[in-house]
């Protein structure tokens, strides 16, 4: 009777353990994918006509952009490329480094390789967000969705082109992020999409 007992309790405790780990791992799996959950934020391509393009994601309009990049590609070749191809797919790709303390964040990493559609353009670089910076983006910040042109300040300059969205980000993991053009329309896929990847 003493063994048949000892023996129920054995199993009883390790059904209870068994149900623990199942929560557990629940528990992990659903924060897991509420941290993946795809959020929106601003995305916005400017840049004078014969100048380079910038990249800039916000979490608000108003707000500091999590991420300026200066592109390679000339501002006019991009939209001409984009108007030829319709799909335009931009990947910027950095080196992991070996660091006991750990990199910086992923949208922090200074240089990126820039891919287009495949192609090798170069190479882009993090900046600041300046007050010419600025300037543009409060000039387009009432634009939701949109492309358009900005009226050179002073004469010479030259005019600011822009094209303007809303993004999903997808965070894959602290090494990958993606960036889709989410269709005003809800018809097709992104017209644009922009993937951080730290390889």
């Amino acid at each position: 009777m003493n063994n048949q007992s000892s023996n129920r309790s054995s199993s009883k405790r390790k059904a209870l353990f068994m149900a623990a780990v199942a929560v557990s791992r629940f528990r992990s799996a659903v924060v897991a994918a509420i941290a993946r959950r795809p959020t929106r934020v601003v995305g916005t391509l400017y840049g004078r006509r014969r100048g380079h393009v910038q990249l800039a994601f916000q979490v608000e309009a108003h707000a500091e952009p999590l991420t300026l990049l200066e592109l390679p590609t000339p501002t006019d070749g991009l939209v001409r490329e984009m108007a030829a191809c319709g799909l335009m797919r931009i990947a910027l790709e950095c080196d992991r480094r070996v660091s006991s303390r750990g990199g910086p964040g992923l949208a922090e990493e200074p240089a990126w390789r820039v891919y287009c559609n495949g192609r090798h353009l170069g190479w882009a670089v993090r900046r600041e967000c300046g007050p010419e910076d600025w300037k543009v983006l409060r000039a387009v910040e009432p634009v939701s969705v949109g492309a358009g042109v900005l009226p050179a300040a002073v004469a010479g300059e030259g005019e600011v082109m822009y094209m303007r969205g809303r993004f999903e980000r997808v965070v894959g993991s602290k090494d990958a992020e993606a960036f889709y053009m989410m269709n005003p329309d809800g018809n097709g896929g992104p017209e644009l999409s922009v993937y951080l990847l730290r390889v």
